[in-house]
């Protein structure tokens, strides 16, 4: 009997550490316990996914401009045969396939600007060929929200329906695909994926310098928020600087980090407004290499979800500059739920009190979170275990039957 074919599906290698976290989990997975599986991606950035995990892949859309703004008529025309052409591609690709899993990510929401006809259509069409073709589609840990605009919507809940398996990264996801009609009913809730990534050993970790981390992002607020992104991105990028001054003032070294290539440019500003020797920034190119900036820091603060995921992975006393709810389930399933902050509204003379009160706690909150640490890692290893029985005994008949 030959290998079982295994794909995986996403924006992928596209600059989003979080995204390709993610993947790697999966791929640790399926290497311990399926090393003959004959794994490829279908993905954003194809080049990366290639060269940084050693698996084939295929780019994501036909058309390269697919994420970029359509104004001219020959942009416009090139995006409308894409959708046509990547029904055919998409198809091709999951034919070849037993199983195609979905690794994490935020798949299911919007809490990020998104248009239907872009990453939910891909979605769509992952889904319904996958039910057409009888290979069996897993989402497996992604992040769900609820939806207002209607066509997002519904890609989203069809997407869903079809799909041969689905868990999901908190229980607030499950509920928000609940509440837009989808049987949930034996659907289960894990921890994100990225927590069963390998943590820096107590070893590696060196004594305090009193350093913070502080995690930015190019935030411009949500898919219910486009009328007022840029004062929302004005007012955050106001509040970080404010708030890494007032650190600096207080002889503070500030190591600025990011979590997807598009916050390079917040960093910058910060780095031009602040000019101060004190702060820093560095180049993390995985959540590994975040996951050991944030293990070497007495504390940190951070905006985007695979940030927070990092610095509470690592243990280290973490302050939530919450963009969504799922940032808030996150630091409370740790036990840190206290300590979140609204993005949207950054109010630095509070943003300073709460992370002066996450200080004085240090110690009681890094044993919180070893002691959750350990609940997570059981938890992921039960994920992997279900996937082991829900998809892969399945996708052996299914193949031998093919062939």
């Amino acid at each position: 009997m030959s290998a079982v074919r295994v794909g995986v599906f996403g924006l992928l290698g596209s600059g989003n550490l979080g995204n390709d976290g993610s993947l790697e989990a999966v791929l640790g997975y399926l290497r311990t316990e399926h090393p003959d599986a004959v794994v490829d991606a279908l993905c954003g950035g194809p080049e990366v996914v290639k060269a940084r995990y050693g698996i084939e892949a295929t780019r994501l859309h036909w058309y390269g401009g697919e994420y970029r703004t359509a104004s001219r008529a020959g942009a416009i025309a090139g995006k409308g045969l894409g959708k046509l052409v990547d029904i055919v591609r998409t198809a091709s690709w999951v034919r070849r396939h037993d199983v195609v899993i979905v690794p994490g990510m935020g798949v299911l929401e919007a809490t990020l600007p998104l248009r239907p006809w872009g990453f939910p259509y891909a979605l769509f069409l992952l889904c319904a060929t996958g039910r057409l073709f009888r290979t069996r589609v897993a989402l497996v840990g992604v992040g769900a929200d609820a939806i207002r605009e209607r066509p997002t919507r519904a890609l989203v809940r069809r997407s869903a329906r079809l799909a041969a398996y689905r868990s999901y990264r908190d229980t607030l996801s499950r509920d928000a695909m609940r509440a837009m009609g989808v049987d949930t009913a034996r659907d289960r809730v894990y921890p994100d994926l990225a927590f069963a990534l390998p943590t820096p050993a107590e070893g590696e970790r060196p004594a305090s310098t009193g350093l913070v981390c502080v995690g930015v992002m190019d935030f411009h607020g949500g898919n219910d928020d486009r009328a007022r992104a840029e004062e929302i991105h004005r007012r955050y990028l106001d509040g970080m600087t404010r708030f890494v001054r007032a650190l600096v003032a207080d002889g503070r070294p500030v190591r600025l980090l990011t979590g997807d290539s598009c916050d390079s440019p917040v960093v910058a500003a910060i780095l031009d407004a602040v000019d101060s020797p004190l702060v820093t920034a560095a180049e993390a190119s995985s959540l590994a290499d975040l996951t050991k900036e944030m293990a070497g820091a007495d504390a940190v603060v951070a905006t985007r979800y695979h940030n927070l995921v990092c610095a509470l992975k690592a243990g280290t006393p973490t302050l939530a500059l919450s963009y969504a709810a799922k940032s808030d389930a996150l630091m409370e399933r740790m036990g840190l739920g206290a300590y979140c902050h609204p993005a949207r509204e950054v109010d630095v003379d509070r943003l300073l009190e709460q992370f002066r009160e996450l200080e004085k706690r240090a110690g009681e909150l890094r044993q919180t979170l070893a002691e959750q640490n350990l609940i997570v890692t059981g938890q992921l290893d039960e994920q992997f275990r279900e996937l082991n029985s829900a998809l892969f005994p399945a996708a052996g008949r299914a193949h031998q039957e093919t062939r």
